[in-house]
């Protein structure tokens, strides 16, 4: 074969129209063997092959139909395929050999046939392709049945409504059911592509045909494996104990060699576990799933990584399947920096009290590597683990703080950033390290790094002497920060005055921030927040502390967690591209079909409590269409004139254009201006008349309801 391969390969040059059809013509002639015909096709295919276009030489390959050569007849209906549908002029010239070929004696010749007039979707050959498919889907040998199983999807997707009416659909269910393991396979696969299109039957499976999918499981082939194993999800257990026992017959495919096989497998174990009440079978399904998954870790890269995002949403929902075996997850020097990534989320999953010390020397370990994200995220998995698992919080903050002595910059500063959250975690145990994290605040640079480290100084300045000295230093750039930054800086500041109230520093600076916030800063979230900080410390400080100080609720690992209905969805696209995505495939592929749990009397009660339901896609609006004869032309509706848009109001020095400057600009888009407010000077009106001065701020020439826009040209809104 390699021989052969060596040979043909000669035939991949750029060749000219003209000496092809020469070359056809001439074969007519003395050609008995038919052998200078097959040299000349192969090197037309050949230039198929490598993109050069071949379609004027359609006359000429038709020709070659009535070749009594298998070889020959493969390249001619080759070429059809490529250039059939551009044809459809010249078509109807093929359409008799194809008839001819349909009812060959060689059961090769009658498959190749109907298969390439499938290819072509065009009225004459699909008219013509009709009444031999029917024949073809119950023809004595299997291979023209399992080849007509496929045609009938080709032909349901170039129309529908034919397919149909010819009785097409009910022949394939009918071949769920032939002797022949291949056909039944083809046949699902079919029904499977009909069943998922927007207009497509509703495929559905009861319990006898699904049992007899699966008696012709073991002598299909692995992709006629899948196809089986995938069309259970269309069937809907009544009873626990229907479902318990396809289960039962399911498991033995986990000990597959094919990964995709062993993946589908798991999908269709996961989705009949909602529908069992068998504590012990649950159990015993679960911990059967583990040793398929660790095995699928020891192939290449690629699959490593698609089995990894898959373990990722299987032990979210059934953590018992990977409990003890987090070990396998540990990364290996030659990963690649994706499947490290995978591996340490994974990791985290699993981690709990009992291995905690085992995962923290790992995650130490990746915090020294080269790798700077996976550093990064190896540092941020500490602090997640301290916030995770309550007994290890001692030792993973002693790991960060070994981590800041390295003084390298992103690692100090991913540290902060998680030491942020423990101390939101575990209220009033660790402040004893702040002094450490203010030796460092020179080094951070990143904006979530230095908003946490602000956030820090802020919640905990009562208890820091230098807080205001520290302040002072960090609103220096305060116009030159992000937004995140000036965010926190905002909200600190703010916090610092409330403790000490009584200082003229903080005074001082909590008016500077709250001035360039509501003057000079053009980011309406941050103009807001600073007029309500503006008028809540003018009203009453001590309320505003109440609020400001407000007990905060302690971070808990549940925001980690997945929506248990969107994972129970999900979990329905195991081993497909959603589950790499861990987003349903409707959401990022154009009429995919959507998957769900269906609720029925064996639905678990916790499984329909989060039961997500599915809508069926409707099918396109009717459009109607003209009868025969020029078309008449309509008189358009006279649409009425658009009101005239009113001139926005100029912003003067007395008027209140705190909605000019403070809106997201969800109203702008629709051209909707808020109703003006009430005059400065209206105090009947405007409850904030009254704050022209900041009461313990001192003068400060604050207009209470005017926040005026830098200038007129910079007023986005108008």
């Amino acid at each position: 074969m390699s021989t052969q391969a060596g040979q043909d390969a000669k035939f991949f040059q750029r060749g000219k129209i003209q000496e092809f059809r020469a070359e056809l013509q001439a074969a007519e002639v003395k050609d008995k063997k038919f052998v200078k015909r097959r040299t000349v096709l192969k090197k037309i295919v050949a230039n198929i092959t490598m993109g050069n276009d071949m379609s004027p030489l359609f006359p000429d390959v038709v020709q070659c139909l009535g070749t009594p050569l298998l070889e020959i007849k493969k390249m001619v209906y080759l070429f059809l395929v490529s250039y059939g549908k551009s044809k459809p002029d010249q078509i109807h010239m093929v359409i008799p050999r194809f008839l001819e070929d349909c009812n060959d004696r060689n059961p090769l010749i009658r498959a190749l046939a109907i298969r390439t007039m499938s290819y072509i979707p065009i009225p004459v050959v699909t008219e013509a392709l009709t009444e031999q498919l029917r024949h073809c889907l119950k023809d004595r040998d299997p291979y023209v049945r399992k080849t007509a199983a496929i045609c009938v999807a080709k032909v349901y997707t170039a129309d529908p409504r034919k397919a149909e009416k010819a009785g097409f659909v009910e022949m394939l269910r009918d071949l769920l059911l032939d002797p022949n393991a291949t056909v039944v396979s083809n046949a699902v696969a079919a029904l499977t592509e009909i069943g998922d299109r927007p207009d497509g039957v509703f495929f559905k499976l009861n319990l006898s045909i699904a049992n007899k999918l699966l008696a012709a499981i073991g002598e299909s082939s692995e992709w006629g494996q899948i196809y089986i194993l995938d069309s259970l999800l269309r069937f809907v257990p009544e009873r626990h104990a229907d479902a318990e026992l396809l289960a039962e017959r399911v498991l033995i495919q986990l000990s597959h060699a094919n990964s995709a096989v062993v993946l589908t497998a798991i999908k269709i174990l996961l989705y009949l576990m909602n529908y069992m009440e068998n504590r012990k079978l649950i159990d015993h399904i679960c911990k059967k799933m583990g040793p398929p998954l660790v095995t699928l870790l020891s192939s290449g890269p690629e699959v490593q990584y698609v089995a990894l995002r898959n373990i990722l949403l299987i032990i979210q929902r059934r953590p018992a399947v990977l409990r003890n075996d987090v070990k396998v997850f540990f990364c290996k020097y030659n990963d690649p920096i994706y499947v490290k990534l995978a591996k340490l989320e994974i990791m985290y999953r699993l981690a709990r009290e009992e291995n905690a010390k085992e995962v923290l020397a790992e995650l130490q370990e990746y915090a020294s590597e080269v790798d700077v994200d996976f550093v990064r995220k190896a540092v941020r998995s500490i602090g997640r683990l301290a916030i995770k698992v309550d007994p290890a919080a001692d030792l993973c903050i002693k790991a960060l703080l070994d981590l800041i002595e390295t003084n390298v910059t992103y690692v100090v500063q991913e540290a902060v950033i998680v030491i942020k959250d423990i101390f939101r975690r575990y209220p009033g145990r660790y402040e004893g390290i702040i002094p450490t994290l203010c030796e460092h605040l020179d080094a951070l640079d990143e904006p979530e790094a230095k908003a946490a480290m602000i956030w820090i100084v802020g919640q905990y300045a009562d208890r820091m002497d230098n807080a205001d000295e520290l302040m002072d230093d960090l609103v220096y750039t305060f116009l030159e920060e992000p937004v995140e930054v000036q965010l926190a800086l905002l909200t600190a500041s703010v916090k610092l005055f409330i403790y000490r109230s009584k200082s003229e520093k903080a005074k001082e600076l909590v008016h500077r921030v709250l001035k360039w916030a509501t003057e000079e800063v053009d980011n309406p979230d941050l103009r807001d927040r600073g007029f309500m900080y503006w008028r809540l410390l003018a009203i009453n400080p001590t309320v505003a502390g109440e609020i400001v100080l407000a007990e905060k609720p302690a971070i808990t690992t549940d925001s980690d967690r997945m929506d248990r209905g969107a994972l129970d969805q999900l979990l329905l696209h195991t081993g497909t591209l959603g589950s790499i995505y861990h987003k349903n495939p409707e959401t990022f592929i154009r009429n995919a079909a959507g998957r769900a749990l269906t609720d029925t009397p064996a639905l678990n009660a916790n499984s329909r409590a989060v039961l997500v339901p599915l809508t069926r896609n409707q099918l396109p609006p009717t459009v109607s269409i003209p009868g025969p004869g020029p078309n008449e032309p309509r008189a358009r509706k006279a649409e009425p004139p658009l009101p005239a848009k009113p001139a926005p109001p100029l912003p003067t020095n007395g008027a209140d254009d705190a909605d000019a400057g403070g809106e997201d600009g969800e109203n702008d888009e629709e051209g909707i201006l808020s109703p003006p407010v009430a005059a400065q000077g209206d105090s009947a009106a405007d409850p904030y008349a009254g704050l022209d001065q900041l009461g313990g701020l001192g003068g400060s020439g604050y207009s209470a309801d005017n926040p005026r826009p830098k200038g007129e040209e910079e007023d986005l809104l108008f």
